[in-house]
């Protein structure tokens, strides 16, 4: 527990691990176990998708992290068709996934879903016209749908939301405006600010933005680790609830 009550996350996404990555992140790891009380890893945990990937990133957390560590499938982790063995074998380096699911850690709530495209606000894609686009849309709308389900199962008074892909327009603005309906949902937004969170944290838009808000003044913040690199020079952000 950190000070006055408070805990220190430590969150990274898109740490994009392959076959030749282990160490890579020895020392991060390492420092979020002397310095956090909980570590969340924000998608893209492998680079495609692979198992031989998986277990080189859960040999390194296994040996390093000695702290409660959460996370989210990223799209990278379903490249391969292998997105259950990589879970499987991540889950069993003792990180717990949240797919609609929710956990309490130290009195604070943790909700996450990995999070589909849309869009954002009145640039949203509408579920009219072909099947595809319908199904696309109500793939957004799923993903949504089961944060709802995790945050409404949450008593705690304090409620932390991890995703990969935004929320919010705000965070993934960097990237070329063309691809904003393949980085996030305002889907996700208006549950964020329906059912409650203190705070967001999400991955996936590299060339994104660190921080933003939602309509109803949530912090979200980007933790790719790219943007991370970028505006911090350091593979983890810190924040403490």
């Amino acid at each position: 527990m950190g000070e006055n009550g408070q805990i220190r996350i430590a969150a990274v996404g898109d740490i994009h691990y392959t076959k030749t990555s282990k160490g890579r992140l020895h020392d991060a790891f390492i420092e979020a176990s002397g310095n956090a009380d909980v570590l969340l890893l924000a998608g893209d945990l492998t680079d495609y998708g692979l198992a031989d990937e998986a277990n080189v990133l859960a040999e390194d957390l296994k040996a390093n992290v000695k702290i409660p560590i959460l996370a989210v499938l990223g799209n990278h982790d379903f490249e391969s068709d292998q997105a259950s063995e990589v879970k499987s074998i991540v889950e069993a380096a003792g990180v717990e996934f949240l797919d609609g699911s929710c956990v309490e850690i130290k009195g604070i709530g943790f909700a996450g879903v990995c999070g589909f495209g849309g869009g954002f606000d009145r640039q949203m894609l509408s579920a009219w016209g072909e099947p595809l686009i319908k199904a696309f849309v109500q793939e957004s709308v799923n993903h949504s749908l089961k944060l709802e389900k995790a945050l409404t199962n949450l008593s705690t008074e304090k409620k932390v939301v991890l995703l990969h892909y935004s929320p919010i327009r705000q965070t993934v603005q960097g990237e070329n405006p063309e691809i904003y309906p393949f980085l996030g949902s305002s889907h996700l937004e208006a549950t964020i600010d329906h059912f409650g969170a203190l705070v967001v944290f999400h991955g996936h838009a590299h060339n994104g933005t660190l921080e933003g808000k939602t309509a109803r003044d949530v912090q979200v913040f980007n933790v790719a680790q790219p943007v991370l690199m970028r505006t911090q020079k350091k593979p983890l952000f810190y924040y403490k609830v």
